[in-house]
């Protein structure tokens, strides 16, 4: 396996999408990387969070002009906020929530917008944090109200499965409250005594730097294990439009060589990243940085290894609620290079 180690409004697409008709780029080969390339401006659009983390080397070297390519990157605090930017064909590269991505491939596929993604970047960041003691399994979640925000992508869908499995039914022996970010969460678990809360990486670091009656109760990677024994937590991916990868394929293979060394340099050098984690606005101290890095599970996966994790992943939500990815499992052409 090729790996370094250890969110939605999906509504705003249908007005957006209804004019576009062309076909999906088909899957091609990438080609070789290390082919001197004439540098293109690539737009990405990234989350606050974990995989923009794995980012900001890229986003160093293309500050300073040193990257390979004109790397133009905006960090957003939702999903919904890229959402309409991919559907519109404003962004060529995309980091967004896994189920996500399925659900765009769904709803993009035969249009201008159709993507595809190149790799996974994101394992289990996941985790439910507490002001007090009362939880040590899924099963004391019973009768609890839970905050969270990520309603339509990974955090609710994940929420729902390890509930479900755990024979819970949210909504009914759980209340999950969703707010519209992370940043909420938060603040309620700082300000209401007993408040539960799902989080992830690197806000629970934050969050917990600056509380000290709070806990992590549930690292959601081990509750999946526990109940799935045949598939893994995948949070977050990247994806890209079909009709840019089809033109730019050489481009494509820089950004994803260029990536993954980022990926790298964010877990073998975390002294050097946080820094940089704290300039892009991430997190506000390096000391919170380099804590959260290895809790951030960030990686990069790409080729039959992100086909076989990331298909193994979506037929668990899938089976579990079949608009967690969209109404259907996405089709061959969901992973780009066949």
């Amino acid at each position: 396996m090729k790996r370094t180690t250890t969110l939605i409004g999906v509504a705003l697409l249908v007005a957006t999408l209804g004019a576009c008709s062309a076909d999906p780029a088909e899957p091609t080969a990438s080609p070789d990387p290390t082919v001197s390339v004439e540098p293109i401006t690539i737009t990405i659009a990234s989350l606050k969070g974990p995989t923009t983390m794995g980012l900001v080397h890229l986003m160093d070297e293309a500050a300073a002009g040193t990257a390979d390519m004109d790397y133009q990157v905006t960090i957003e605090g939702s999903p919904d906020a890229i959402v309409p930017q991919i559907a519109q064909g404003n962004v060529d590269i995309a980091l967004i929530p896994s189920n996500l991505a399925a659900v765009l491939y769904n709803r993009t596929v035969g249009t201008d917008a159709a993507i595809q993604v190149l790799a996974i970047n994101t394992l289990g960041v996941i985790y439910v944090v507490e002001s007090g003691d009362s939880i040590q399994s899924i099963a004391d979640l019973e009768g609890r109200t839970v905050y969270s925000a990520g309603k339509g992508a990974s955090p609710e869908y994940t929420l729902n499965y390890l509930l479900n499995q755990n024979g819970l039914e949210p909504g009914v022996d759980v209340t999950v409250e969703y707010l519209s970010e992370h940043a909420e969460v938060a603040a309620r678990l700082a300000t209401e005594p007993g408040a539960i809360g799902v989080l992830p990486q690197p806000f629970v670091t934050i969050v917990e730097s600056q509380n000290p009656d709070l806990r992590t109760a549930l690292d959601f990677t081990e509750e999946w294990d526990a109940v799935s024994t045949d598939s893994q937590l995948i949070t977050g991916v990247v994806v890209v439009r079909a009709a840019f990868a089809a033109e730019n394929p050489e481009a494509v293979a820089v950004f994803l060589r260029d990536y993954e060394a980022s990926m790298a340099f964010t877990n073998e050098h975390p002294d050097e990243a946080a820094p940089l984690i704290v300039d892009a606005g991430i997190v506000p101290s390096i000391e919170i940085a380099e804590t959260a890095i290895p809790a951030c599970y960030i990686t990069f996966i790409d080729g039959s290894d992100l086909r076989t994790m990331l298909s193994g992943y979506l037929t668990v939500l899938y089976n579990a609620d079949p608009n967690s990815v969209g109404g259907t499992l996405p089709g061959d052409d969901f992973y780009y290079g066949g």
